[in-house]
């Protein structure tokens, strides 16, 4: 990011600022599936907040983390836009929306199948 910053001739800060606000730039290495889940207000009132420790229990890792085996990484965002769908979640290009602790065993099991497949 300083060499950013010295190519663009702005401050290390403003490089840091539009790198520390966007939830698609990552600052560390992330898994192969990254699960960003929604936390603003209508995600919450319809339990984004359960979805969220589940998750976290069902993966042993807490957010900002990856699993040991480099699969899954969690992380919180601001609104995806999909409020009439929350709880929600994006995972890579998709929408995984109503989201109950079922629907995410089956989203980790897929992805898991899946990682499995391409080795």
């Amino acid at each position: 990011m300083d060499y950013v910053a010295s190519l663009l001739d702005l401050t290390p800060i403003e490089v840091y600022e539009v790198a520390t606000f966007y939830s698609m730039f990552n600052l560390q290495p992330v898994g192969k599936y990254i699960f960003e889940v929604c936390q603003t207000g209508p995600c919450m009132l319809k339990g984004s907040d359960n979805i969220i420790e589940y998750i976290k229990k069902k993966l042993g890792i807490g957010v900002g983390e990856t699993t040991p085996d480099g699969l899954f990484t969690l992380k919180l965002v601001e609104c995806l836009g999909a409020c009439g769908y929350a709880p929600m979640m994006q995972l890579g290009d998709h929408y995984r929306e109503h989201l109950t602790p079922e629907k995410v065993d089956g989203i980790i099991e897929a992805c898991r199948a899946e990682a499995g497949a391409l080795n």
